[in-house]
């Protein structure tokens, strides 16, 4: 994979909580720039990274119940909604981790497939199972409730809790989901080799703040996503 096919499965990404609308801006810039997949943004950025990203080929992606994954079905039902009105064209959503552990799994499909419903047909979702929280049955078990509630991806991370994507868990995600389905990793994934690594166990789409880093095998100072 040459450094241009890499870009194009990158998610460009600033999610910190003291981003700036400068920040943002650059973002997109870069995006343009490198022709990364996306830009990932918090949902109040938006409609500014819409506005930057006009008339491009990069997508919007934002993050739904982020990052705890806890808020209820029919706020990040709204959420989808609002985003999607606002220009994103792609969202990445957290699983509600606890009712996954107390294995009410009804609960979880449905919160799901609430986000699938609200962006059908206008926007493309992302499920993030939160991987270094999970045992790797727990792991099985989201993405099969992902695949069944209509999902588009299974995401590893949100990138703010204990660990990040690995490659033991992108390989368990693919062999779990088949090839119906993308497999995205986030979290720690900071360089070339690593991203190189995600791919070859089977992820389709990058999650990364180091993304320029990544796609020319640069090194950069990055302690984010």
């Amino acid at each position: 994979m040459n450094n241009k096919e890499l870009a194009n499965i990158i998610d460009h990404t600033l999610l910190k909580a003291d981003a700036t609308q400068a920040e943002i801006i650059k973002l997109c810039a870069e995006a343009k720039e490198f022709n990364f997949a996306s830009v990932c943004v918090n949902p109040s950025m938006v409609k500014l990274a819409s506005e930057e990203l006009k008339g491009c080929d990069v997508d919007i992606c934002t993050v739904i119940g982020f990052p705890l994954g806890a808020t209820t079905s029919e706020v990040k039902a709204f959420e989808v909604k609002n985003t999607i009105e606002n220009g994103a064209t792609e969202v990445d959503m957290v699983i509600n981790i606890g009712k996954l552990k107390d294995r009410d799994l009804e609960y979880v499909k449905n919160d799901i497939k609430a986000v699938v419903d609200a962006a059908k047909d206008k926007a493309l979702v992302k499920v993030i199972i939160e991987t270094c929280l999970l045992t790797d049955e727990e792991k099985v078990i989201a993405c099969e409730l992902s695949k069944e509630a209509g999902a588009d991806f299974v995401k590893t991370s949100t990138g703010f809790s204990t660990g990040g994507a690995t490659s033991h868990d992108i390989a368990l995600m693919r062999k779990t989901v088949g090839s119906d389905m993308g497999v995205k990793a986030s979290g720690g994934v900071r360089t070339r080799e690593d991203a190189m690594n995600m791919v070859e166990n089977g992820a389709t789409r990058i999650g990364a703040s180091a993304s320029i880093a990544i796609a020319t095998g640069t090194k950069q100072e990055t302690k984010g996503y």
